[in-house]
């Protein structure tokens, strides 16, 4: 193996009981390289990252794996062998303790001692080098707890590195980030190319790609498709490598024709529940027609989220202004109300607030559904199954049967079923918050053309997105937030993204 080589994948294959997740799949990263490993979920990315770091020991898959030059056999338990190899991993979903500072979780387990006692000085010395020597702009004593998600993700890295990686993966890094701390992520990693560090980089963000890696290698259904530089590529290709076909648009155009009004916010204020002074929302107002899909966009911390669900009944206490459907004003003090209205909220957080991830696909269809199922203090399995078997085939649901857990499924089906389980409940208005965020741009393909299906059955749908070409581009309407207030809603002619961004930094 040439020396500029620090891992040679060979013909590596993965097997779960019914499903191949990896097939004959060979890749070779070069020494001090940002790597690309691009693909749909269920493509394989997460299972290859798995096998590399520990979570799948040597012998529970076929094939070799070389690491500067020697054959990489992880055995069982082997998390801790891969980082003491050099291999460690960030996550998308943060490990940190948050009630900890910064140093104490970047030396969890392994502190520095000193006659039995832990040598906080150089815990803390050693937490600042690593932070000083990568630029990461944190302090060792601050509690993790009082850091922005951007912050957090470099004390991940910290973590990571205090270990000296040589191959640093990183899974969906920016899925939460804002703008100025992804460019702020950027730097970092480029500054660990710098210093020897090489990267897998794993996103579903394909402009990122080509921000900041040199080299991009394509899965799809388990099985390498390409491992290409860069710069011979573009977005189409890489598109067109992930899902093998040509895909000559990003947002399908139905053929939606909104009626008339059938949902109205008027000037609505809530307040935090745990905290009377704080307003969550100053004076919103907004309205969706039948048959149309109204986007709201804004900066994280606009609040569009406490908007939504406070319109579900489930976050802020409303102190003022009214909630109508069909001219109808509603009282909603709960997720259960909202429902019999209606109402249905696909939540930003699929995996804390959309599944109950250990239960199977029929139960998370079914479970706010239950009342339909339901006769003499008995469910009737065979209605339900078939009733969740219908939304499984009409959203496309790829697993091998309705009693897999959701856990086990990629985050663009996991997403299917949250929308398949408030599907069921036919409701009159759909609130869709952050749908596609997290996953893949076939998955999120087949998500816009089920929201164009809907919406041309009548449904309306409230759409919040943090990609504002999303917003453009599925929108009919749109409305910005910012500060826990709407902008007027917008024609779709007068919503560019400049006129947005202004609005949604407060200088319109």
């Amino acid at each position: 193996m040439s020396d500029d080589i620090i891992l040679d994948i060979r013909n590596v294959t993965k097997q779960f009981p019914g499903v191949t997740a990896l097939s004959d799949v060979s890749l070779q990263i070069k020494r001090g390289e940002i790597h690309g490993l691009c693909g749909e979920n269920g493509a394989g990315k997460s299972t290859l990252m798995k096998i590399l770091s520990g979570v799948y020991p040597f012998g529970t898959y076929e094939g070799t794996i070389l690491y500067e030059g020697q054959e990489l056999r992880l055995g069982e338990g082997s998390i801790q062998e891969a980082i003491k190899k050099g291999i460690a991993i960030v996550y998308q979903e943060l490990t940190l303790v948050p009630n900890m500072n910064v140093g104490e979780n970047v030396y969890l387990g392994k502190e520095p001692t000193e006659n039995g006692s832990i040598n906080w000085n150089k815990l803390y010395s050693d937490t600042r080098d690593i932070l000083q020597r990568y630029n990461l702009d944190v302090d060792p004593q601050t509690p993790v707890k009082d850091l922005g998600v951007g912050k957090q993700q470099m004390v991940e890295i910290a973590k990571a590195l205090s270990e000296n990686a040589k191959i640093l993966i990183l899974d969906e890094p920016t899925s939460a980030l804002s703008e100025a701390e992804i460019a702020s992520l950027m730097d970092i990693l480029r500054s660990l190319k710098s210093h020897g560090v090489t990267c897998i980089y794993i996103t579903h963000k394909l402009d990122e790609f080509f921000r900041i890696t040199d080299t991009v290698t394509v899965l799809r259904d388990g099985k390498t498709v390409v491992t290409k530089p860069t710069s011979e590529l573009n977005q189409q290709q890489l598109v067109s490598y992930m899902v093998g076909r040509e895909m000559k648009e990003r947002f399908p155009k139905g053929n939606r024709k909104p009626g008339d009004v059938i949902f109205e916010v008027e000037d609505l204020h809530a307040e935090d529940p745990s905290d009377s002074t704080r307003m969550l929302l100053r004076g919103v107002s907004l309205n969706v027609r039948q048959g149309e899909i109204l986007g709201i966009a804004g900066l994280m911390g606009s609040g569009r989220t406490e908007l939504v669900t406070t319109i579900f009944g489930e976050y802020g206490k409303v102190v003022k202004g009214t909630i109508k459907l069909q001219n109808r004003e509603l009282k909603i003090n709960s997720a259960r109300d909202a429902m019999q209205f209606g109402i249905s909220l696909v939540p930003e957080d699929r995996k804390r607030l959309g599944l109950v991830l250990i239960q199977s696909i029929l139960k998370n269809i079914s479970l706010p559904n239950l009342d339909r199922f339901a006769s003499f203090f008995r469910i009737n399995a065979d209605e339900e199954l078939a009733a969740a078997n219908q939304q499984a085939r009409n959203l496309a649901i790829k697993a091998p049967h309705m009693e897999v857990a959701a856990e086990t499924l990629s985050g663009g089906n996991q997403q299917k079923v949250v929308i398949a389980k408030w599907l069921l409940s036919n409701p009159k208005v759909l609130i869709l918050d952050d749908p596609t965020r997290g996953i893949d741009v076939g998955a999120k393909y087949e998500i816009y053309k089920l929201m164009n299906e809907l919406a041309e059955q009548g449904v309306a749908i409230i759409m919040i997105s943090s990609d504002l070409e999303e917003v453009l581009g599925m929108s009919d309407r749109v409305m910005v937030m910012c500060e826990g207030r709407s902008s007027p809603i917008l024609e779709l002619a007068d919503a560019t993204q400049e006129h947005i961004m202004k609005l949604a930094t407060g200088i319109a």
